[in-house]
């Protein structure tokens, strides 16, 4: 991808050794991303090392003075550490890209997908939050449409990668996937599914389940993650769209999926709804067959199939799969610093492009 050319930057990285962090990795190498020099951090006390452009670089707790080198900085960890850290940084003039929560409602904080509102980004706030993995998907194949007609009402059911709740919960997603493999004895007959009761990282053992939980529960039986798609997807869009939705958790490695039901202001045909999709960015339109999570895993961008009326003219019907290490999180942040580049607001201090 071209960029503006610029002196290389010095980047760092916070969490650098989850997913989400290694994904970031590979793509500022596999997207050129103008790196004079890489600084890796752990959000605890771990240390360890990660590999970037053929080197082995430590990674080292995060600490306010090692961070105060970079122009840039990447948050990728948790919500506790990005509050404590970014937004004294962001005051310093660092760029500060966070991929947590913790500043996602944030009136005075850019909630940014390129694709979408890069326009809400400014030189002047230098926070910049990028939204749950769950919405993106949902936001970036549904605004061109909402442009053109209006969406007055979102309904949805997410189907969500067990690594959307974090490696720990992937591991324990293995382990008793193994242990369900080893146990069940096909040519015998149906036979109880063995039920591992020390599911520690989520409500339920996930292994040949499904759980219709992400994230703890309000007064009105809401998850958090159903309450994050609503603010989320009107702060993004710059919209008041009514949003329904049941987010669940299914045994999947990576990619969420989405079964999305769009009611419009004024009505919208499929033909011509394929036809804004098929060119809109970020979007990639299967006209026949559907993306699957196994398909869309590894791959940049959102995938949309199964586009059809719904109940009226309209309402459409969409199934879209993005990949929520990716588009979801680490892409977002890497897209989201490139349009920075792009404008000239990312150099490092005291240069000008």
């Amino acid at each position: 991808m071209a960029l503006l050319k610029t002196k290389g930057l010095i980047v760092g990285v916070v969490g650098a050794t989850g997913m989400v962090g290694r994904e970031l990795l590979s793509l500022l190498e596999r997207r050129r991303f103008p790196v004079a020099e890489l600084l890796p951090f752990s959000s605890g006390l771990r240390r360890t090392k990660v590999r970037f452009k053929g080197r082995l670089l430590a990674v080292h707790s995060a600490d306010r003075s090692s961070l105060e080198r970079c122009d840039a900085i990447f948050f990728v960890s948790s919500d506790a550490v990005s509050a404590s850290l970014a937004p004294g940084l962001a005051r310093r003039g660092i760029w500060c890209l966070d991929d947590s929560s913790a500043f996602r409602p944030a009136p005075d904080v850019p909630l940014v997908i390129p694709e979408i509102n890069a326009s809400s980004l400014s030189p002047d706030r230098r926070l910049v939050a990028g939204p749950n993995c769950t919405v993106t998907g949902l936001a970036v194949a549904g605004y061109p449409l909402h442009r053109l007609a209006g969406v007055r009402r979102v309904r949805l059911a997410s189907y969500q990668a067990v690594s959307g709740a974090g490696k720990a919960a992937l591991d324990e997603f293995l382990v008793q996937a193994r242990a369900l493999a080893s146990s069940l004895k096909l040519g015998d007959g149906p036979a109880p599914i063995p039920v591992n009761k020390k599911a520690r990282f989520l409500p339920a053992p996930i292994a040949c389940n499904v759980i219709p939980q992400v994230g703890a529960f309000d007064s009105f039986g809401r998850s958090s993650e159903e309450s994050k798609i609503s603010s989320e997807l009107n702060k993004l869009w710059g919209a008041d769209v009514s949003v329904s939705a049941t987010t669940v958790r299914v045994p999947v490695v990576r990619g969420h999926s989405l079964a999305v039901w769009l009611e419009f202001e004024r009505p919208l045909s499929p033909s011509r709804a394929r036809r804004l999709l098929a060119k809109a960015p970020g979007v990639s339109l299967f006209d026949s067959g559907y993306p699957t999570p196994l398909q869309a895993g590894g791959k940049d961008g959102v995938f949309v199939g199964r586009l059809r009326q719904g109940v009226d003219s309209r309402e459409l019907c969409l199934w879209i799969v993005s990949d929520n290490l990716l588009k979801g999180a680490a892409l977002n942040s890497i897209q989201t610093a490139e349009e920075l580049l792009r404008r000239g607001w990312l150099s490092p201090r005291g240069f000008s492009v």
